[in-house]
């Protein structure tokens, strides 16, 4: 039996991480994949370790991340979102650090809605004076 010993949800546009850290040696893995496979640039991998190395513990523990919803820029915020609230739950010591560089607060930019009788959000449709 696998015991968890910290647990975060995170959150980016659309995208929901559920976040499971574990005692281990630094294996992190994103819908049952290695997160250098899952997600398609480095800047996207570095994003989602940050937490890990702002507080040096990127060998101290296994990570298993659920992510759905939105796209794999979305998904990264949200796995980096996660992991830093389930680091803080772990050790209190790591919500400073974690604080300092804003990486516990979340990212609430959100696509604007469309509206009726327009072409888009804030588009409107052209104007014909005859």
């Amino acid at each position: 039996m696998i015991k968890n010993i910290g647990m975060g949800t995170g959150r980016r546009k659309t995208a929901v991480a559920r976040v499971f850290i574990r005692e281990g040696s630094g294996k992190l893995q994103v819908n049952d994949a290695d997160v250098a496979s899952y997600f398609a640039t480095s800047e996207q991998v570095q994003t989602v370790r940050q937490p890990l190395m702002v507080t040096a513990s990127d060998t101290k523990f296994d990570i298993v991340i659920t992510v759905s919803g939105g796209g794999l820029n979305g998904q990264a915020g949200a796995c980096s979102h996660g992991i830093a609230r389930a680091l803080s739950q772990v050790d209190v010591d790591n919500h400073a650090a974690l604080k300092a560089n804003g990486l516990l607060t979340r990212d609430s930019r959100m696509v604007e809605r469309k509206k009726f009788g327009q072409r888009g959000a804030r588009r409107k449709f052209q104007f014909s004076k005859r």
